[in-house]
């Protein structure tokens, strides 16, 4: 296999760490979570403590300012381990990041150190009932009053920590004649007049993950809620084009270990499974199933590290980033029908980590964008569109 050459002895000390974090705080009650359809709040509190959330958040605001590499190294733990219910990646390299990049200087003091230090849980609000990945197709509108301040109206749906969210980063029109470019970011909060949460969606796959829908009724906003203040206003599908190579690129990197997750599982299987006698690696078609898969996501991790450095110097582009996205999440699905196939009726059994893997990997085609929308950014970048 081809050495990954990504990640310095300290952040293997940092892996080290924080698997030993998820196996104490996280491996012990994942299953009954899934069962409650959320994760217990205990688990942001504890994360804050050990310092897991915000690393690249700088010392002043509560982060560690460390670099992306710690961020990939918790995505890749929580895959392999298919906690899918932790949403840290949302919190800490979403929502923290909008904050850190566009956000003022009073909004980042009020709100990063309580983001890393657990004490507040973020959530980023964009899709509606009627409207994912077309962003101009977005009904919530936050009308400018005479006062300075704005009435936010509208609903939202699959909103990852949507119901433990303290704080969201809400995507609304203050112009709506001007479509996708008439559209602005605020932070709402747990408890303002007008703000509700509503079902927990239950869902295919990722069953832990406290997805929820979010409503909004005359919710009025002071003028120091909009996110970046005033010279963003209008400039909210900007800053969302800013964040989606990295957002996209934390999918492809979660599917990469998820897969070569569900590899190992099924090599460790098929050498102890027998059938007529004989163990299920004997046979050809499983060793060449196996073989095959390896090479597809061992040629996916190695354009997924390539993307990683590019995210290390700030040059990953859109494309790029949409193309890993999309390739890395179609092979995960892949690989866990082939895996699961390899199971036989084991593999449809919800105590085996292949199954919930395999339903847990379904959604990844379609968050962040589908893979259609992906392929259609690479066509544009190709001159197609």
């Amino acid at each position: 296999m081809i050495e990954r050459t990504l990640f310095t002895a300290e952040h293997e000390i940092f892996r080290d760490r924080f698997r030993r974090f998820i196996e104490r705080e996280i491996a012990p009650f994942h299953a009954d979570w899934e069962e409650q359809g959320h994760v217990d709040r205990v688990v942001w509190h504890k994360a804050g403590d050990e310092n897991f959330l915000c690393t690249g958040m700088p010392e002043t605001y509560g982060g560690t300012g460390a670099d992306k590499l710690h961020a990939v190294v918790q995505l890749e733990e929580l895959a392999r381990g298919g906690f899918s219910g932790i949403g840290y990646g949302m919190h800490s390299e979403t929502v923290a990041p909008y904050l850190l990049r566009h956000g003022t200087v009073a909004q980042k003091q009020n709100y990063l150190p309580r983001l890393a230090f657990g004490d507040m849980v973020g959530a980023f609000a964009i899709t509606e009932p009627g409207a994912g990945s077309d962003l101009a197709a977005i009904q919530a509108t936050a009308m400018a009053q005479a006062d300075g301040s704005f009435v936010l109206n509208g609903s939202k749906t699959f909103v990852t920590n949507g119901w433990h969210a303290d704080l969201v980063i809400v995507a609304a029109k203050t112009d709506p004649a001007a479509g996708a470019e008439g559209i602005s970011l605020f932070l709402v909060e747990r408890g303002m007049a007008g703000f509700s949460t509503g079902r927990r969606l239950r869902k295919l796959g990722m069953k832990a993950q406290d997805m929820a829908e979010l409503f909004f009724d005359n919710l009025r906003l002071p003028a120091t809620q909009l996110l970046g203040g005033p010279a963003l206003l209008n400039r909210g599908h900007a800053c969302v084009t800013a964040q989606q190579p990295w957002e996209r690129l934390q999918i492809a990197i979660a599917a990469c270990a998820s897969a070569q997750a569900a590899i190992e599982w099924t090599v460790d299987y098929v050498l102890v499974r027998n059938v007529f006698g004989q163990p299920v690696a004997s046979f050809q078609n499983t060793r060449h199933t196996l073989a095959a898969l390896q090479t597809e996501v061992q040629v996916a991790q190695v354009f997924v590290d390539r993307c990683i450095e590019l995210v290390l110097h700030d040059r990953l582009d859109l494309p790029s980033a949409s193309m890993a996205k999309y390739w890395s999440t179609d092979l995960q699905c892949k690989v866990m029908d082939a895996c699961a196939q390899l199971f036989g009726g084991y593999g449809c059994l919800w105590d085996y980590p292949i199954a919930r893997a395999h339903a847990d990997a379904r959604v990844q085609r379609m968050q962040g964008g589908t893979n259609e929308i992906m392929k259609e950014t690479v066509a544009q970048a190709m001159g197609l569109g």
